[in-house]
């Protein structure tokens, strides 16, 4: 049988860094191939390089046993690749059904009924006349997933598609795949999921330092034999959390109600919460319920004057963003290009723009070596994979970037701690280590809210969880004392009343 797709020797060099180093891959049509790889191994690269978006400094992309000249997205789509992005390529200020017009043919009244029909069936349900700058990151990836499906690609290159998807649309997904694997089409997954990759692919390639170095069916290894091929070394164990009791408020939400004037965002109706020192409360729910919102109030991006946000013992809801950095506050946002750092500049001023407050400025100046050491030493102590503090942000893989952001954060050792989507995108053992520091962070009397759509991960982590579903907010949810299916039924909005919390 000939490979649907080959790679001989392929490398590709971004001035000092070899992202990629003599590759060499198969695809066989109908397989559904993981490409395994810590943060920085290469895998985005190697897609790019399939898809057109990049060209390779040498070696032979074969295409059906043919070379094939991918010069350009276009070219690739017009062979039969398609492709999922995990860093998305839509145009914010146009709506869905116009993003997806610009390259499925089609009537745009047909196209929305299709968009419309896609997401009910798949569980990828999104409004087709919303504009993409008022959806979630979630319902962003819907977007791009339904806008590869639309094309009926042969190859199908899915770089982290579950990582904003809840467990039911997961399934779902999952469904589809195979279908469409029983069709024929071959799908190559990038994932940091490795249960999933257990579950779904067939055939997983290892890369390590843009390096091939292994090919193994994913089926006949354990998760932890997979994440040891895949960095390289033995995974820590998690780190226990110290049985303590809590302290005093640090976050309290009391009835609060937001109204949302965008028409496609969503309103908060009587949102209550608590946060104490020496916990971690976590925010669950399908994206586009309101986590945007909830977190927007919460960091004074948004400012509602009132007494219904209380933060370390004040009302806050008439002051802004920094002033409550300087009680102790500090915040990580899901979008990490844009709102947790600047693409163009660099990771030192990037570091600047949150920890100007730790003595790297003085009467106005900024003082360049301290703020070259700050920035050194999160990038070791997190272990981002760059070449240094001067490299710009957007140069940064994914996973790196989130690396870099949650350690300038969580460096200032504030007293309270919100966290979105703290995971996303970044290998397990990365993972590990960020939720590793935030259970150390707990265990020294921080207070942290954390919003994922990781439910394995905030049931990992957390003390005690809530459930976001259309801006309502369910009771306080032991961990101990609950389980995902609870969960879930809370996040399709089966569950109990959600009246009174904790």
């Amino acid at each position: 049988m000939t490979a649907l797709l080959s790679l001989q020797a392929v490398s590709k060099r971004y001035g000092a860094v070899q992202a990629n180093a003599g590759i060499d891959l198969v695809v066989d049509p109908g397989s559904i191939h993981a490409i395994l790889g810590e943060n920085g191994a290469g895998k985005s690269t190697l897609m790019k390089l399939i898809y057109g978006v990049e060209s390779p400094d040498s070696g032979v992309i074969l295409w059906k046993g043919q070379p094939a000249n991918l010069a350009s997205p276009a070219e690739a789509r017009a062979v039969g690749i398609g492709m999922v992005f995990q860093h998305f390529s839509l145009f914010e200020t146009l709506s869905v059904v116009q993003n997806i017009a610009l390259i499925v043919p089609g009537r745009k009244a047909d196209l929305a009924r299709r968009i419309r029909a896609l997401g009910d069936e798949f569980g990828l349900n999104v409004d087709p006349e919303a504009m993409v700058h008022a959806l979630s990151v979630g319902e962003r990836q819907r977007v791009e997933i339904i806008r590869c499906l639309l094309l009926n690609p042969e190859l199908l290159i899915l770089d982290e598609p579950t990582s904003v998807l809840p467990p039911q649309s997961v399934a779902r997904l999952f469904e589809t795949l195979r279908a469409l694997q029983a069709r024929g089409m071959a799908i190559l997954f990038i994932s940091h999921k490795l249960e999933e990759i257990k579950e779904l692919c067939d055939t997983a390639t290892i890369l390590r330092g843009g390096k091939v170095t292994g090919r193994v069916d994913p089926r006949a290894h354990s998760a932890k034999d997979l994440a040891t091929l895949m960095i390289g070394r033995a995974m820590p164990p998690p780190l226990p959390a110290t049985v303590q009791a809590v302290g005093e408020v640090r976050l309290k939400l009391s009835g609060l109600d937001y109204v949302n004037d965008d028409p496609f965002g969503v309103s908060l109706s009587d949102v209550s919460l608590r946060v104490h020192s020496g916990e971690i409360v976590g925010i669950a729910g399908i994206s586009g319920n309101g986590q945007q919102e909830l977190a927007a109030l919460i960091s004074g991006e948004v400012v509602q004057p009132g007494d219904s946000i209380r933060m370390l013992g004040h009302a806050v809801g008439a002051v802004g963003v920094d002033a409550r950095r300087r009680m102790g506050f500090a915040f990580v946002p899901e979008e990490r290009l844009g709102r947790g750092a600047v693409p163009e500049m660099s990771l030192a001023d990037n570091a600047l723009l949150t920890a100007h407050g730790a003595g790297l400025v003085v009467r106005g100046f900024i003082l360049r070596k301290p703020e070259r050491a700050y920035t050194a030493t999160c990038i070791a102590r997190y272990d981002v994979r760059t070449p240094g503090p001067e490299a710009e942000a957007g140069a940064l893989s994914g996973g790196n970037l989130q690396k870099f952001i949650m350690g300038r954060e969580m460096m200032l050792e504030p007293k309270l701690l919100l966290v979105s989507q703290p995971t996303w995108g970044v290998d397990i053992g990365a993972a590990t280590d960020i939720r590793q520091r935030l259970v150390a962070m707990r265990n020294a009397g921080a207070a942290i809210l954390v919003i994922s759509e990781e439910l394995e991960e905030l049931f990992q982590i957390c003390d005690r969880l809530h459930v976001l579903h259309k801006g309502h907010l369910s009771p306080s949810l032991p961990t101990a004392a609950t389980n995902a299916e609870e969960v879930g039924t809370y996040m399709i909005g089966a569950g109990k009343s959600p009246e009174g919390t904790a």
